[in-house]
């Protein structure tokens, strides 16, 4: 589609987030949300949209705001799309699914497209590519890799404002269970046992 093409040019240009949450992210997120669409009979055209918009805004997670970081990008994504052939009606999907999807938000989105958006938004964060996002985010952070008394949270609250291993216990393996779409879910069943993979050889290598 052209208008996806034209979109996915101006996202190019203004994306400026970390390794966790630059471009690359985006075009992961459009491709989960292209595989979900298909599998679900959605609409692609406004979905694909969202994913290329979902980041526009993207405050760093030391920042207070970052965790509003979804709603300024659904502010300013209904600014660009009034330069393309979209009905209001479509930009307030596309604008909708945007403001929900975040995990931040703690919001199941109403619409089939922000279910799918958040899904694909969510499978980013799992398997392989999710625990290099992880730790890119931490290395950003300086945090620590994990507890030393407690690396895995046996006897503590997860604190991932502290250390990196923490956001596994206190997110990721929570994601699975939070899909919205049955093709989500099956995509994140695989991708979290990589995640138990991980940790179980983290724990071979460190106790």
């Amino acid at each position: 589609m052209i208008v996806l093409d034209s979109l996915k040019d101006e996202v190019k240009k203004i994306m400026d987030g970390d390794s966790a949450h630059d471009f690359g992210h985006v075009m992961r997120v459009y491709k989960n949300a292209k595989k979900i669409c298909k599998e679900e009979k959605a609409n692609e055209k406004l979905i694909l949209s969202a994913a290329l918009l979902h980041d526009i805004v993207s405050y760093p997670k030391s920042d207070k705001r970052s965790k509003i970081s979804s709603l300024e990008s659904a502010k300013k994504s209904t600014q660009i799309l009034k330069k393309y052939d979209f009905s209001k009606e479509e930009v307030m999907i596309i604008s909708d699914a945007i403001c929900d999807h975040s995990f931040s938000q703690n919001k199941v989105p109403k619409t089939l497209e922000g279910k799918i958006l958040q899904d694909a938004d969510r499978l980013d964060a799992l398997g392989a590519i999710g625990i290099a996002r992880v730790f890119a985010t931490g290395g950003s952070l300086k945090r620590p890799f994990y507890n030393l008394d407690d690396p895995f949270c046996k006897t503590r609250i997860p604190d991932d404002k502290i250390w990196t291993v923490d956001h596994f216990f206190q997110k990721l393996l929570r994601l699975e269970s939070l899909m919205n779409t049955k093709s989500g879910k099956v995509e994140a069943k695989k991708r979290t046992r990589v995640l138990k993979e991980f940790l179980n050889y983290l724990k071979q290598e460190i106790s």
